[in-house]
């Protein structure tokens, strides 16, 4: 008997009244059976749902079969037929060596993200997205990190705030993946990630049930560093910088507290009203550094806020910009990567929507989840720090990076939503 399920494409409706109709995959004595139709959107899910559902009945090593099985076909079937743990075995029809990377970049973001938080934190979060950058990229690849009151003296005052609670230290870490190696070379773009590696909420505390998933929130780091090593792989000849925003958010007698405020580099002073909006305090220094490198692309990525998460659900990302033009465009390339992401309003007049009496801004509103538009208020805030008052600048709030159950679509855990995109905008 074969160690392998053979796995083929059909356009022929099937003949068996055995199955379900809407079944997404059927089983015979060759193997199993994908039907698919005209739409093919509505294939790619389809086929999707087909791995989640072999991968549900133990099938732990498929061989996909015959000439309909395209590359996106089987990237579809590679999402869902993906359990947590990464142990299931594919046998490609073609395009092998560009599945294969794209599968490798994909389960590694993916353990990443799953990595229990007694293992991922801020030192190690950041050694470990170093070591797989320069694993791809080699000499071109340079490594500069600050730890705890070393970013005191560098003036990233939102970083220590958020993590000096915690034993374990915060970091900013800069990756620098200059393929010229020459010292002066312009820098390309900046991505800045999001990298709380556990997310208590601080003083405004999270519930249980609230935090036990919370060794995610570095899920915007992660994602960014799986964006730039595709990237890499791919042939990218430009200078990048990854910024990783790393802290825990913990509650000691020195944590941060409401009331108090911040005060960053660039003079801007935030008042704390909930310490559950610890993400935006990190990113504002991030974007700082961006600023200072005069890169003229920008890209923040953050499991930033639940509202992005009730507006678009969790098989999409939210997109926020400015930059019509650049927004647009991204739209286009996620489009292109067949990942799902919908763009959400901002605005100007965002960045006043989290008002203090006694600083420039609030770093949200006193209310669970920030109220009304709450995606779109931390994005605002998050444009008092991009660059160029947010022209070449993208945000990406990203709500379907995690589940915290398995679907019909995606296994329980991390997906990796959004590094194909990330990763085609910067071979752009």
């Amino acid at each position: 008997m074969s160690s392998t399920v053979a796995v083929f494409i059909s356009t022929t409706p099937p003949t068996s009244t055995a199955w379900k109709a809407s079944s997404a995959v059927i089983l015979g004595d060759a193997g199993a059976t994908i039907y698919v139709g005209e739409q093919e959107a509505d294939n790619l899910r389809k086929i999707q749902k087909a791995g989640r559902q072999l991968d549900a009945m133990g099938v732990v090593a498929v061989s996909l079969q015959g000439a309909e099985w395209n590359l996106e076909r089987q990237w579809a079937f590679a999402k869902g037929y993906s359990d947590t743990l990464s142990t299931n075995r594919i046998q490609w029809a073609s395009d092998a060596e560009q599945l294969t990377s794209l599968q490798s970049t994909a389960a590694w973001v993916r353990r990443l993200i799953n990595l229990p938080p007694n293992e991922i934190y801020p030192e190690s979060l950041a050694q470990q997205i170093a070591a797989q950058v320069q694993q791809v990229g080699g000499a071109a690849v340079t490594v500069t990190t600050l730890v705890g009151d070393e970013l005191l003296a560098q003036g990233w005052n939102g970083i220590h705030t958020v993590g000096r609670a915690s034993k374990r230290p915060p970091v900013m870490a800069v990756i620098d993946y200059n393929p010229s190696q020459q010292v002066d070379a312009p820098i390309d773009a900046v991505l800045v990630g999001k990298g709380i590696t556990f997310d208590s909420g601080g003083y405004s505390i999270k519930s249980s049930e609230g935090m036990v998933t919370m060794k995610c929130d570095m899920g915007g780091a992660a994602t960014l560093a799986g964006a730039l090593v595709h990237a890499i792989e791919q042939g990218l000849q430009k200078r990048v910088q990854l910024v990783i925003c790393s802290a825990e958010n913990l509650i000691d007698g020195n944590a941060y507290k409401l009331g108090d405020i911040i005060t960053y580099k660039n003079g801007t002073t935030v008042e704390i009203v909930n310490t559950d909006a610890e993400g935006r305090l990190v990113l504002a220094d991030g974007l700082l550094y961006a600023g200072e490198t005069k890169a003229p692309l920008v890209i923040d990525a953050a499991t930033l806020t639940g509202a992005a998460q009730v507006a678009v659900g969790t098989d999409y990302n939210a997109l926020f910009s400015v930059d019509d033009a650049l927004a647009e465009q991204t739209l286009q390339t996620a489009a292109q990567q067949h990942e799902l992401l919908w763009r959400l309003p901002l605005n100007t007049w965002h960045q006043e929507n989290c008002p203090s009496a006694v600083a420039d801004t609030a770093n949200s509103r006193p209310q669970k989840g920030g109220g009304s538009g709450g995606a779109s208020n931390a994005a605002g805030f998050l444009l008092r720090f991009a660059p160029n008052q947010g022209q070449g600048w993208l945000h990406f709030d990203i709500a379907g990076a995690y589940h915290n159950s398995g679907t019909s679509m995606w296994a329980t855990g991390a997906t990796a939503l959004g590094f194909r995109t990330i990763a085609a905008t910067l071979l752009k």
